[in-house]
């Protein structure tokens, strides 16, 4: 048995898939997944689990260097854009709008999770990275210059 992180298998799975660039979603109730997506649906509830609960575990497994919501988060969701602040202080935070977040950016994602959040806009896009200072911990590997500040 796992010790701790996520334990459910279909997720934990899931984010063993990610490598560098790929998007992960972690999405509302409400979210229209498409068929062809790889889907990890979480709902049980209203709120359960909820949104915030389901990013804290999988930011735990996974190197996050992006983060996209839409636009609508930054002006009408305050709760949730300072919490992804705090929780992704060091990951840029870019906007789309909401039809791009339904649309493009569904087909886009090589995961999507359904939370059973009833938040608006809560549909949260994390693109993944890698742990630069142990990718070019080797003596010898020049860091390029995008890279440097996150070393």
């Amino acid at each position: 048995m796992k010790r701790r992180g996520v334990l459910n298998a279909e997720l934990s799975g899931a984010l063993a898939t990610l490598g560098h660039t790929d998007l992960l979603l972690v999405v509302d109730a409400g979210f229209p997944i498409p068929r062809a997506a790889r889907r990890v649906d979480l709902a049980i509830a209203e709120d359960l689990p909820r949104l915030t609960t389901v990013l804290d575990l999988v930011a735990d497994e996974i190197i996050v260097e992006g983060v996209v919501v839409a636009e609508d988060v930054t002006t009408h969701n305050q709760p949730l854009a300072a919490w992804l602040g705090q929780r992704f202080p060091e990951a840029p935070l870019t906007t789309r709008t909401h039809a791009e977040m339904l649309g493009d950016l569904a087909h886009e994602a090589k995961v999507i999770v359904r939370t059973g959040a009833f938040n608006p806009w809560g549909n949260v896009g994390l693109v993944c990275g890698v742990d630069v200072p142990r990718w070019f911990d080797e003596p010898g590997v020049v860091v390029p210059d995008y890279y440097r500040d996150r070393m």
